[in-house]
C-alpha cells in the first residue's frame, strides 16, 4: 500500500518547487518519475475552459474545482502535521504549486511529450490493482477530495510535469572543478603571520594544522565553488596548485592560511550538492516561465 500511495500522490514536483514546505504527511517521494510510452497520438487537449477557473494561464486554465479540492487537502495536511497556516498562506501555496505544475506540463507537451487516454487509464488500472480493487482506489479518491475525473486530470498533469522536470534536471552538471584543502584558522593576525613564517621556513603545514584543530587537522575536505561559507577563503583555494600555501586571508571567522592537497577538474558532486543545484535550476526555470507567462488569478489568495 505504501508504494501505491507514493505513486498516487506524486509529490516530487511540489517538493522540488517548494523545498522548505511539506505537503501530505502520508506521501513519500517516488524514486524516479514514470517513463512515458512512445508517442502514439496527439497530446491531450488543454483543460476545458467552459468550467469555472481559478487561474487563466497562457490560454490554458486551472479549474476552480481543482483549486478548491487542493486547498482542502492542504488544510487536512497542515492539521495532521500540526502546522499553523492562514487561509491566505494555504491559498498562495496551492496556487504556486498548481501554476508550477501547469507550466511544466505545458512545456512537456510543447516539447513533444504525449500521454494518450488509454495509457493514462492503464496507469490508473494498475494503481487500482495494486491497491486491491477499483473500489479501494475510488474510496481513497473520495477521502482525499478527488473525483475520478479530477484525479485523472491531476495525474495526467503531474506525469507530464515530472517528464519536463527530468529534462531540466538532466541539464545540470553532475561534476565540477573541486579542490581538497586544509586550513589553519586563528583569531589574531600576529599568530597567523608567525605560522606562515614557519611554513615558509620549511615547517610541515599538516603538523602545524593539528596544533590548531585537534579534531580534523584543519581538513576542509573536497569542495566546489560556492560550497564554503567564506568566499575569500574559497577563492584563494582555487588559485592554488596542490602543495601550495596561501598568504594570510582575513574573514569574519578570523585569519586563515590554506594549503591545497589535491585538485580535480571534473570530480562528481556530492549527492546533496547535486540535489541543491538541481532544485535551484528547477526553481529558476519555473520563475522564468512565470515571468514570461500570461497569468490571471481569478481567486483571492
Amino acid at each position: 500500500m505504501k508504494n501505491v500511495i507514493r505513486l498516487i500522490i506524486l509529490t516530487l514536483v511540489l517538493l522540488l518547487l517548494t523545498s522548505c514546505r511539506q505537503t501530505t504527511p502520508t506521501a513519500a517521494l517516488p524514486e524516479e518519475s514514470p517513463t512515458p510510452q512512445p508517442p502514439t497520438s496527439t497530446p491531450a487537449p488543454p483543460t476545458p475552459t467552459s468550467l469555472p477557473l481559478a487561474v487563466h494561464l497562457n490560454g490554458d486554465g486551472i479549474l476552480l474545482s481543482e483549486y478548491d479540492s487542493e486547498v482542502q487537502r492542504q488544510q487536512v495536511s497542515d492539521t495532521a502535521l500540526g502546522k499553523q497556516s492562514t487561509p491566505q498562506e494555504i491559498s498562495q501555496r496551492v496556487l504556486d504549486d498548481l501554476i508550477g505544475q501547469t507550466l511544466l506540463a505545458n512545456a512537456a507537451y510543447a516539447a513533444g511529450f504525449q500521454l494518450t487516454d488509454a495509457e493514462l487509464q492503464t496507469r490508473i488500472d494498475a494503481l487500482a490493482a495494486e491497491m486491491g480493487s477499483a473500489q479501494t482506489l475510488a474510496d481513497w479518491q473520495t477521502a482525499n477530495f478527488y473525483t475520478p475525473e479530477t484525479f485523472a486530470l491531476a495525474l495526467r498533469r503531474q506525469i507530464a510535469a515530472l517528464w519536463q522536470r527530468d529534462q531540466i534536471l538532466a541539464t545540470v552538471p553532475t561534476t565540477a572543478q573541486q579542490v581538497h584543502a586544509r586550513q589553519i584558522l586563528v583569531n589574531l593576525q600576529e599568530t597567523a603571520d608567525e605560522i606562515l613564517r614557519k611554513v615558509k621556513a620549511g615547517s610541515d603545514f599538516a603538523s602545524l594544522a593539528w596544533n590548531y584543530d585537534t579534531l580534523t587537522g584543519g581538513d576542509l575536505g573536497w569542495f566546489s565553488r560556492g560550497m564554503l561559507t567564506q568566499p575569500a577563503v574559497e577563492e584563494a583555494a582555487f588559485r592554488l596548485q596542490p602543495g601550495e600555501v596561501s598568504e594570510v586571508i582575513q574573514s569574519d571567522l578570523g585569519f586563515h592560511i590554506i594549503q591545497v592537497i589535491e585538485s580535480d577538474p571534473q570530480r562528481p558532486l556530492p549527492a546533496e550538492i547535486l540535489q541543491q543545484n538541481q532544485q535551484a535550476a528547477l526553481q529558476a526555470w519555473v520563475e522564468q516561465q512565470r515571468y514570461n507567462a500570461n497569468i490571471e488569478i481569478l481567486v483571492q489568495p
